[in-house]
């Protein structure tokens, strides 16, 4: 549980011009993240495009970072297939690899057969059978299926079912799900946006993918609220918010990797059908990263 409290980064997968998979420059960015004061590391989630990925490439790509991660930091696979026969096949791959716990995201495909009891079953039958321990994962922008506050309070009882992270950015919701789990059970925002008022209302932490980009600042956030320090946290935030927006639901993928070059890690390219931001585009996140800097350094 300790590994879940604090910032933890869903890191990109970096590719060549290519295309191709990049894992030196993966494993770089590792490295200079690992110095940042973050809590673990969640690999190919949404973030790390793994619906783009191979699955060798998927089972390469943990098995190199695999070596990279303290053992004091969480590790954490994305997972999650259509079935939960395959959830729990991926699982075991991904353990093999070593992975020391799975964030598995929502079956959605068949999305009005998705109900929150479907959701129950589903992932009960995955922490029954998962060697390791289980995140739920809330992801609705990409989605389409919000688990919902009682819902993840009757799987919370599951004892192999440890946290949630939830992207829905509905902070009321979140504020609703922390009142109904058990203090032990880690609920994070997956949302940078919202970091500070997910704290306000009892996150343990957060998998934020602007993190990736600025994961001092998260970090200086999470410290701050934790310190008492409410005004450092509240003007850090206002900061953040911009850039976070413009770097997951403003510009996406690919904009994240485009304030991973600006920031000195290694962004590399994304896999069609997805692009790269026009120049405009880059031009705005570089003023949103100098401004965070010079906030920060205030």
């Amino acid at each position: 549980m300790n590994k879940l409290r604090g910032i933890l980064l869903p890191i990109v997968t970096p590719f060549t011009a290519t295309e191709e998979l990049d894992l030196d420059a993966l494993v770089g960015n590792m490295r200079k993240w690992s110095s940042a004061g973050i809590a673990g590391f969640v690999l190919l989630g949404s973030t790390g495009e793994r619906v783009h990925l191979e699955e060798g490439e998927y089972l390469r790509t943990l098995e190199v970072t695999r070596n990279e991660i303290s053992r004091e930091s969480a590790f954490i696979a994305g997972v999650g297939q259509q079935s939960t026969r395959g959830t729990i096949a991926e699982i075991r791959k991904a353990v093999q690899c070593g992975a020391d716990s799975v964030l598995v995201l929502t079956p959605h495909y068949y999305r009005s057969a998705i109900t929150q009891d479907a959701l129950i079953s589903h992932y009960r039958a995955v922490a029954d059978a998962s060697p390791v321990p289980v995140l739920l994962y809330s992801m609705p922008a990409l989605t389409g299926i919000k688990i919902e506050p009682e819902t993840i309070a009757r799987l919370s009882e599951h004892q192999n079912i440890i946290g949630v992270k939830d992207s829905s950015n509905d902070v009321a919701g979140f504020a609703q799900t922390v009142k109904l789990c058990p203090p032990e059970f880690a609920v994070l925002t997956g949302n940078g946006t919202v970091l500070l008022d997910a704290l306000h209302a009892g996150a343990t932490g957060g998998i934020l993918a602007v993190g990736c980009v600025v994961p001092e600042i998260c970090v200086e956030i999470f410290n701050a609220f934790h310190r008492d320090d409410r005004q450092r946290a509240s003007s850090l935030q206002a900061k953040l918010t911009p850039l976070a927006t413009a770097v997951t639901t403003k510009f996406g993928i690919g904009g994240l990797k485009a304030a991973l070059d600006l920031a000195g890690y290694d962004g590399g390219a994304v896999r069609a059908p997805l692009r790269a931001p026009h120049d405009n585009a880059r031009k705005e996140i570089e003023a949103l990263l100098d401004e965070m800097q010079t906030v920060f350094f205030l």
